[in-house]
Parts: C-alpha cells; structure tokens; sequence
C-alpha cells in the first residue's frame, strides 16, 4: 500500500538511493532509509513511500519510513526537547558540557567524573538541576537524553531505595501519527 508524506511550505527534500534530507529553518535532517523490497520518491512536495511486494512485513516497513519521514519534518520545523531532573540526596553532584561531552562530578562521592557523549545537532542546556536536550533529529536527541540517564545511575551494589541519585527523564516528546 504507498504511503505518502505532504511536505509543508518552506521544507525541503531531496530523495536519492534510500538517502532522504529534509531541510528547512536552517535545520537538516539525514535518513539513511534502505530496503531492496521499498521505493522512496519524491513528487513536488510529496514523498512517496511504496513497496514493491504488499505482505505485512513491508507495509510495517513502509509505515516505519513513512514515520520517520515524518518526524523529520517535524524536526526541521518545531525540534525536539527532552527534559531531565538532577536528583541527589546524599552527594551533591555538579553537571556541566564539556563540548560534546556531557559531565558530572561527584556522583555519589565518587572521585573520577562520569561522561555522556553529545550526538552531532544536539544541544544540551544545563540550567542548576534541569536539563533540556534539544535538536531536529527525534533519535539523536533521544539517545542523547538515553546516554545521560544510563550513565548517571547508581551501580547494582547500591540499594535503589535509599540511593536514588542520579539523573532522570522527567519529559519527552508527545507522539503523533
């Protein structure tokens, strides 16, 4: 079944072997959308997703591409944000960007700082102990947010019932379809 996506005014996209790249408000976007069993092209301002066979395997896949298209768009004319909170009770942690590494010292009492890494076209605002990460790219901006929790949380060894430090996603993006 083709799917298609209506691209608004002021957005840009250019279409070429499974590589799509939407740009507009100063902003781009790359996917990387390869499959041998769909064809993505684009029509004026309309993308067209169709697959070559129609079972269920490749319609999910078409709807995927059709989503991720989508989100870019969005991303390129809105952004997204991720919000995280700093929690401490025993430690006082400090948080800093170090370019495009996240940091924290003190974590727990712990000597040696914790690092996340910051994905390209990603920014991070550390404002005393909220975070806010922000970008056009819905996936990079969320495996930032991803790799900042991950790394901040207290090790096995440590009862999480009384050792709740850390730092946590408290806000994501709404879905739509």
């Amino acid at each position: 079944m083709k799917k298609s996506v209506q691209l608004p005014e002021n957005i840009e996209a250019e279409v070429s072997d499974g590589d799509v790249k939407i740009k507009g408000n100063g902003n781009e976007v790359k996917l990387k959308l390869n499959h041998p069993l769909i064809n993505i092209e684009l029509d004026d301002d309309i993308i067209n997703i169709e697959p070559k066979i129609e079972n269920k395997k490749t319609n999910s896949i078409s709807q995927t591409f059709r989503t991720k298209i989508k989100n870019a768009v969005t991303g390129v004319t809105d952004g997204f944000e991720y919000r995280l909170k700093v929690v401490y009770k025993h430690f006082p942690m400090e948080v800093k960007v170090n370019g495009d590494r996240f940091v924290v010292s003190n974590f727990l009492g712990e000597k040696k700082d914790r690092e996340a890494s910051i994905l390209e076209n990603v920014s991070v605002k550390v404002d005393d102990e909220n975070i806010t990460v922000s970008g056009p790219d819905k996936e990079k901006v969320g495996q930032t947010a991803a790799n900042i929790e991950r790394n901040m949380q207290a090790p096995n060894t440590k009862d999480r019932r009384v050792f709740e430090d850390g730092i946590y996603i408290v806000k994501k993006p709404s879905v739509e379809d």
